[in-house]
């Protein structure tokens, strides 16, 4: 392939991973990648001395897409030059003193205030064009509604969601398919959204990095060409700005170095570091280029690497079918943490790499966060992809989208899409672990950490992998695995509720664990017949539980669970004074904190709590007495009385 030729393969290559990236939320090329075919098209470039129209180095971005209304900038918002060698940037500076900051990874958004008022907020949109997203911007939790400053103001920055932020949206997003896949792109979608209310519920922040030039002589005199004094300023107006050190060519190499170890203390997302010039007049003096200003450059983490030999390739199953390839390599040492796990992301990359077990290969954390292979030396390919599921033992398809391979399992009942039956087994009524949200336990599942239930009790194996998760750290992993060992003392009939057996919800597992004294063996030895004869389980229920305990599986899940965890028994009052009455509870509550806790105690007294009315119903408990609601219109029909909670304790 001559040059020109290898130049246009390029071209396309990279203005598909961007469209991917920017425009579809989704990502096909790592930025190892990316970064090393931008470098060789550089090159290529030069060499030739041909610059193809719609080459990535020339053009800044893409056409905004969405029905926002769209205005120019006055000026190009152009992207930065860019290098990962500290030494460039110390050499950059020219003996001049700099300003070194955090280059978020958000949403770049230019504001303008007037009579000390907001009256204009547009994206970068494409560089020339944006999107005008005036009223979503006077939602962002920390931008100030009104500033003292009087005169035209335009500044620009970054909005951004952070990670806490992220997994909190995403754990009340009940679809795992709808589920964002990073902070970046639930940003965007949340930024540029045709409703304000929707963005306002997202949390955006905004932090400010520089300030447009003022029309005011008089100020912009007292900033001195101080792009620090520029900061204090913005500062001074309420604003928050990104986080910044002055630097030298003396104290750069050092200052690098602390801006990277704080990285994983970070609650928001950023893809490398931006470094201005102090003296704003010198800056601009230096004019741009086609492409990039002088007065800036960005500075990407230079990825530290490690050779390892590939010793595995889990295929781990996900909620939506896709079984995602993830490496096992010997451990190594980067960025200050020990990894031996990488994803793969899928078969397209594990036959571009032509992996094999015993290859050796070498690694590095993309922006110094997730574990990726960087190479692989010695290119076997004896990776077999799997033709069953490992979860299932289902049989596998690859399907092709969009020209990338990856591998698919079919079978619906598979259980490594079941992420609502572990949701189930932590849930509150149930095994009681808190803090495991549904995104949480997604994550969990994708990377091959969940398997079955008792895989939650072995999360511990997984530390390394975990603390370096987006949303995680050492404190988030520690509160975990607290929760999780607390989790290990539960009823019995919290336990045979968690397992998500047909039919068998809080109640029913209740008067399971009562007639079998709560003793999970006599519960799993039970028959057909012998669990008819519970009161409240009739023959379809007691048949879903026996046929529960024919599955081996399940069983051998079930006696593995029975070995971890510490049974306690029910506290059962001493009196049972409500024994063959059955309540329903509606309505707010006033003495007890949630209607869990009321329904406890009546059972605990030998009650039965109900979901609905019905004729077996005695009591519907309602502060409300004189509501029309449903549930008082049945009791009424039936003559079933209704009383408060004051009656409930009188009775």
């Amino acid at each position: 392939m001559n040059k020109v030729d290898r130049i246009k393969e390029l071209v396309a290559q990279l203005n598909e991973a961007s469209k991917a990236y920017y425009m579809e939320d989704r990502e096909i090329m790592s930025n190892l990648t990316y970064d090393a075919l931008y470098d060789e098209l550089l090159k290529l470039e030069e060499e030739t001395g041909t610059v193809l129209s719609n080459s990535p180095t020339i053009k800044v971005g893409y056409e905004v897409v969405s029905e926002l209304p769209k205005e120019a900038h006055p000026q190009p918002m152009l992207s930065l030059d860019k290098t990962k060698d500290p030494e460039v940037l110390r050499d950059w500076l020219n003996g001049k003193d700099g300003v070194m900051s955090w280059k978020m990874d958000g949403l770049t958004v230019v504001l303008t205030y007037e009579d000390g008022e907001l009256t204009k907020a547009v994206t970068r949109g494409n560089g020339e064009i944006g999107e005008v997203i005036t009223a979503n911007a006077k939602t962002f939790v920390n931008i100030p509604a009104k500033i003292s400053y009087k005169g035209k103001l335009s500044l620009r920055g970054e909005a951004i969601i952070s990670y806490s932020d992220f997994e909190r949206i995403n754990a009340g997003i009940a679809d795992v398919d709808a589920k964002y896949k990073n902070p970046r792109n639930l940003c965007s979608g949340s930024v540029r959204q045709l409703s304000n209310k929707i963005t306002a519920e997202r949390n955006v922040r905004f932090y400010a990095f520089s300030l447009v030039e003022p029309d005011d002589r008089e100020l912009v005199a007292s900033f001195e060409n101080s792009f620090i004094k520029r900061f204090e300023f913005l500062k001074g107006l309420g604003f928050e700005v990104v986080e910044y050190k002055k630097v030298n060519a003396d104290n750069i190499i050092d200052t690098i170095k602390w801006f990277s170890e704080k990285i994983s203390e970070n609650d928001f997302p950023s893809d490398g570091l931006v470094l201005s010039f102090e003296d704003v007049e010198y800056g601009r003096s230096l004019g741009r280029t086609a492409k990039f200003p002088r007065n800036a450059i960005a500075f990407k983490w230079k990825d530290e690497q490690a050779k390892t030999i590939l010793r595995d390739i889990e295929w781990s199953p996900s909620r939506t079918g896709l079984i995602n390839p993830v490496a096992i390599f010997d451990p190594v040492e980067l960025e200050g943490t020990t990894v031996s796990r990488a994803s793969v992301h899928n078969v397209s990359i594990v036959k571009e790499f032509a992996l094999g077990i015993g290859d050796e290969i070498t690694v590095y954390k993309a922006n110094m966060i997730i574990p990726q292979i960087a190479e692989n030396l010695t290119r076997s390919g004896n990776v077999v992809i799997p033709e069953t599921c490992p979860s299932c033992g289902g049989k596998t398809v690859i399907r092709n989208e969009n020209g990338t391979e990856t591998l698919f399992c079919e079978n619906e009942m598979c259980p490594a899409k079941n992420i609502k039956g572990f949701a189930l087994f932590v849930s509150r009524n149930a095994m009681n672990i808190d803090g495991m949200s549904e995104a949480t336990i997604e994550k969990f599942a994708d990377r091959g950490f969940l398997k079955e239930f008792s895989d939650f009790y072995k999360l511990d194996r997984f530390h390394n992998e975990i603390v370096t998760m987006e949303g995680f750290g050492e404190k988030s992993y520690i509160n975990t695995m607290d929760a999780i060992e607390r989790s290990k003392k539960v009823t019995v009939g919290a336990f045979i509720y968690s397992l998500g057996i047909p039919g068998v919800g809080v109640a029913n597992a209740k008067l399971i664990a009562k007639y079998f004294d709560e003793d999970p063996l006599k519960i799993k030895a039970a028959d057909v017949q012998e669990l008819s004869e519970i009161e409240g389980i009739g023959e379809v229920i007691a048949g879903d539980i026996a046929a529960y305990f024919k599955v081996e599986k399940n069983i051998k899940q079930y006696d593995e669970l029975v070995s971890i965890l510490e049974f306690e028994k029910t506290e059962m009052a001493a009196e049972q004074d409500l024994a063959g009455k059955t309540f329903v509870i509606t309505g707010s509550l006033n003495s007890y904190s949630n209607r869990d806790e009321l329904k406890a105690e009546i059972e605990s007294r030998g009650g039965k709590v109900a979901g609905s009315v019905s004729k077996n119903t005695t009591y519907l408990i309602n502060n409300d007495i004189t509501s029309t609601s449903g549930k008082n219109k049945k009791a009424k029909e039936l003559g079933v009385p209704i009383i408060s909670e004051e009656d409930y304790k009188n009775l």
